[in-house]
């Protein structure tokens, strides 16, 4: 993998219309990990993408009425089968995180690059995902060098009573012992 201007290469990259500029001079110094599905707990859909891209047919599943005014995305998404989509630059602020803190400072992000990996709180994550999501952490870690080990945390860890991602079954020493 490979980061040019912000834009991961050789993966597929579908802009989302939401996101807007960090605050200015702002450094990039944090990774959440996030889990997302949709419908909950069904999984290798366009679902996900096309929520992310506002194109999500809110009439598919009763759950969708329950998120359809909600405008979000992440800076990548990284599917059951290990395959990498990029929604945001990453020197742009997607819209992942919403109310949160890291070290003292809110609002996470102005500051944070968001992954959201294709899966549900309570169900174990492939292990194409780890790969892909490894690799990635090592590639981001190496063009934003103010993103230790240290500073990759799950959105329930940023947002604690309100975020539960991504959950008790995410393996958090297999990741950073391969990152």
């Amino acid at each position: 993998m490979k980061i040019v201007n912000h834009i991961l290469q050789d993966v597929i990259y579908k802009e989302s219309p939401n996101f807007n500029d960090r605050p200015h001079n702002q450094e990039i110094n944090l990774i959440v990990i996030h889990s997302i599905s949709l419908p909950p707990k069904i999984y290798n859909s366009n679902h996900i993408e096309k929520f992310f891209l506002n194109k999500l047919d809110f009439s598919l599943h009763s759950f969708y009425q329950e998120i359809k005014d909600i405008k979000v995305s992440a800076h990548i998404l990284i599917k059951r089968s290990g395959e990498v989509i990029q929604f945001v630059p990453f020197n742009k602020r997607a819209w992942h995180a919403g109310t949160s803190s890291f070290n003292g400072m809110d609002d996470c992000n102005n500051f944070s690059i968001g992954i959201e990996l294709e899966g549900s709180d309570d169900d174990y994550f492939e292990e194409d995902q780890y790969k892909t999501l490894c690799s990635l952490t090592s590639v981001l870690m190496s063009e934003y060098n103010l993103i230790t080990k240290d500073c990759i945390k799950g959105h329930s860890d940023i947002a604690p009573g309100r975020k539960t991602d991504p959950g008790n079954l995410f393996d958090w020493s297999r990741y950073l012992d391969n990152v």
